[in-house]
């Protein structure tokens, strides 16, 4: 846990200083790589921990493209639906 915390904050710090392809990358590998470490945490056989990373890496950017544009997905609070405005 105090590895993804050094990690989380090294990219929040580094993001501002990012081409939007560098963060587009970034997100990528440090979504894989979170996803194989919660996988590999939670005793996952090599085939999860595969879809585990891919699903990271997935999620990673996409998460570093709505950094990009400055949006935020936001819950609506009935578990099915999300909307996008300005992140704070």
């Amino acid at each position: 846990m105090f590895i993804s915390a050094i990690l989380a904050s090294t990219f929040a710090l580094a993001g501002c200083q990012l081409s939007n392809q560098d963060r587009a990358n970034l997100g990528l590998l440090g979504g894989a790589a979170g996803g194989v470490l919660l996988a590999d945490a939670l005793d996952a056989n090599p085939e999860m921990t595969i879809v585990a990373g891919v699903a990271g890496a997935a999620a990673g950017t996409m998460i570093a493209r709505s950094t990009q544009q400055n949006r935020c997905a936001y819950a609506t609070g009935d578990g099915r639906s999300v909307y996008y405005a300005a992140c704070p």
